[in-house]
């Protein structure tokens, strides 16, 4: 994406409700002002954001944030978003633009502040810059080149080749589409990114139809869920205790299709 002043980020495509984040003198990411949802955004969408939201960028990750209502209006969880800025290495020049995608999926773009321009991160930020200072977004005059997208991956926000070395490789099909999932604090559910699932062309079963986890020496049966036309498998947290999978560790997700529809989703521990 062309660079743009914040100001141009909250007038493109106005038909999808959006906010923009960035910190303010003495703010640090972990500021409580940092994790207040706009209530004109959640006014754009009454029922959207009632108890959750799902963040995803451009690389293909996804968060789950939950949400907690007080007096002066409605916060998203601190261990949360904490996550979400600790994955993402967020600096004191960054700039963040919140679009609403469709029902609690938020799309979440991360722009970095240089000179007089801001650049769109479409790869997973590996680190911040620990000398960057706080500058003024201003105008912007001439365009930088985008960079291309990364792999698709989920949860968590460190490239797939940086999770996983050469993730294809453990791939039984090379042809299958696949992402890496990064386990965080929650694992009630594995999720499929609208970013994954646009990238590959997928399409699911409905609401509670069967789907099943493929490992190495077993088969285990579970069902697709679909919220707000997103996509999740129950019955993950049983296989991260069986498996005794802890935060911080990579999967790499192959997903099985049968008659264009994703029926499984193959299960490989690089970390093994």
């Amino acid at each position: 994406m062309s660079g743009k002043s914040v100001y141009n980020l909250l007038q493109d495509n106005v038909s999808k409700p959006r906010f923009c984040k960035s910190l303010s003198t003495g703010e640090t990411w972990s500021s409580k002002s940092m994790r207040i949802i706009p209530e004109e955004f959640v006014r754009s969408a009454p029922v959207a954001f009632e108890h959750r939201v799902v963040f995803s960028v451009r690389w293909g990750n996804s968060w789950q944030l939950w949400l907690q209502r007080d007096k002066n209006g409605l916060f998203m969880e601190e261990e949360d978003w904490d996550e979400f800025v600790s994955d993402n290495f967020l600096g004191p020049n960054d700039v963040l633009l919140f679009i609403h995608v469709d029902t609690m999926f938020i799309e979440v773009q991360i722009y970095k502040q240089d000179s007089y321009h801001l650049k769109e991160i479409t790869s997973a930020p590996l680190q911040t810059d620990p000398q960057a200072e706080v500058v003024t977004p201003l105008p912007q005059t001439s365009p930088p080149e985008t960079p291309a997208p990364a792999p698709a991956s989920t949860s968590g926000a460190r490239q797939a080749d940086a999770l996983v070395n050469n993730p294809e490789q453990y791939l039984s099909n090379p042809s299958n589409p696949f992402f890496v999932k990064k386990l965080g604090k929650k694992i009630d559910v594995l999720y499929v990114s609208h970013l994954v699932t646009e990238r590959y062309g997928l399409q699911f079963g409905p609401h509670n139809s069967p789907m099943f986890y493929i490992l190495p020496n077993e088969k285990i049966e579970a069902n697709t869920k679909i919220y707000g036309g997103c996509a999740c498998f129950n019955g993950w947290a049983a296989i991260c205790r069986k498996y005794k999978l802890k935060q911080g560790d990579a999967v790499v997700c192959e997903l099985e299709r049968s008659g264009g529809v994703v029926t499984a989703v193959r299960l490989h521990f690089p970390n093994e």
